[in-house]
Parts: structure tokens; C-alpha cells; sequence
């Protein structure tokens, strides 16, 4: 099983601080608009989300794993909920590697497995180096062609 590379606890982290900001703004918001004073609400709200997420960020990564096998891609991941998805190469349609400007800042990179089937059923693999990334990619295309073979139709 493959880990991701460590530095995504960064952009988890970031997002995790911006979603404890955000409801720190609406909670200070709201003292304004109600006139119930006590600003040192929204602090504590923003250091106990922040700080909860945070912690769920690193949980997340220690957690996440993958594996390329030659029938199947296996993911596993979740916190609170354990997910486990095998996704069988005759259900990959096509496989994308993609990164945002603070993945390219950061120097990471994400796979996105499509596979057939209902809407939502892609995968994606986060926090991997680009290199990586375009390696799977192209592990993940050459397993899927193969199986294509297999299918029969």
C-alpha cells in the first residue's frame, strides 16, 4: 500500500483554517448584527473548528493508502467513516492528472480515475508528486488498455 506524499497535510491544513475563519466571520457577524457584543467568541469558535479540522487533516492522511494490483486500483481512507474502493480496470474509462495553483505551489499533484458507471463513481488520488501523478497515470492507462482486451465486447 502507497501513502501520499506528507506535504498535503499542508493544503488540508490551509483549507481547514479557511473554513475555521469563514465561520468565525459569520459567528463575529452575527454578535455585530444582533448587538450581543463578546468578540472573543468568534476567536474561540475559529481555534476550536480550526483546530478540530486540523486534526482531522492529519488523521486523514495517516489513514489514506493506495494499491495498484493487476486486477484493481485499492483505496482506502476515511476517518470517521473507512472507506474501501476497488475500482476493476474494465470500469476505467480515462485517467487524468490534474493540480491547482496551490497544489503547483506546494509541488503535488492528483490523479482522477474515471470509471463507468453512475455519476460520482471517480476516484481521485490526492497528494502525490507530479512525477508520480503522470507515472500512475500512465501504470493506470497501460492496466486498463490490457483489461480492455479481456472484455469482450
Amino acid at each position: 500500500m502507497e501513502r501520499l506524499n506528507a506535504r498535503v497535510q499542508i493544503i488540508w491544513g490551509l483549507i481547514a483554517l479557511l473554513a475555521g475563519a469563514v465561520l468565525a466571520a459569520a459567528v463575529a457577524g452575527g454578535l455585530i448584527w444582533f448587538d450581543l457584543g463578546q468578540p472573543s467568541i468568534a476567536v474561540l469558535v475559529f481555534a476550536l473548528v480550526a483546530g478540530l479540522l486540523l486534526v482531522h487533516a492529519h488523521l486523514r492522511y495517516r489513514i489514506w493508502r493506495f494499491d495498484v494490483q493487476t486486477d484493481a486500483l485499492f483505496l482506502h481512507r476515511g476517518v470517521l467513516t473507512r472507506v474501501r474502493t476497488v475500482v476493476p480496470y474494465v470500469r476505467v474509462q480515462h485517467v487524468d492528472t490534474q493540480r491547482n495553483p496551490l497544489e503547483r505551489t506546494i509541488g503535488l499533484s492528483r490523479v482522477v480515475v474515471y470509471t463507468a458507471g453512475s455519476r460520482g463513481a471517480d476516484v481521485t488520488i490526492p497528494g502525490l508528486r507530479p512525477e508520480r501523478a503522470e507515472s500512475l497515470q500512465e501504470q493506470l492507462r497501460t492496466l486498463a488498455g490490457e483489461n480492455d482486451a479481456d472484455d469482450g465486447v
